[in-house]
């Protein structure tokens, strides 16, 4: 019992989620997608309701981000975004990665927006 409780009270919180995790707790929810992808890959196809701010203007750019929400950050393939993770665990935020970055969230058909309006399911 005394083992249990050790474990839940010094249990690490996830460093990661699925896209479909990540969808529904930013959508009307409590966290925040932030989307650390360039420019160009941005406009090819991002979450509707995702902020963007590209990984190298991340440190600049930390007021831009509340700090009492979790963020979940999101890439390509999630690379750059378990980067951009770190970054923000390391000055204080809630931050997880999202697994698989917006090619997970267009395999779960989830939607997408792009400079042709809405869709989903479309390989970025």
């Amino acid at each position: 019992m005394i083992t249990q409780l050790l474990r839940s009270l010094f249990r690490r919180p996830p460093t990661t989620v699925t896209a479909s995790e990540a969808h529904s707790t930013t959508l009307d929810g409590p966290a925040v997608l932030l989307d650390v992808r360039e420019p160009q890959e941005w406009q090819v196809g991002h979450a509707p309701q995702a902020r963007h701010i590209p990984l190298g203007q991340l440190e600049s750019r930390l007021a831009e981000l509340p700090p009492d929400r979790q963020i979940i950050a999101v890439c390509r393939t999630g690379r750059r975004s378990a980067l951009a993770t770190q970054q923000l665990v390391a000055r204080g935020y809630t931050a997880v990665n999202l697994t698989g970055g917006m090619a997970a969230w267009a395999a779960a058909d989830l939607p997408i927006v792009t400079g042709r309006g809405r869709g989903s399911g479309r390989v970025l």
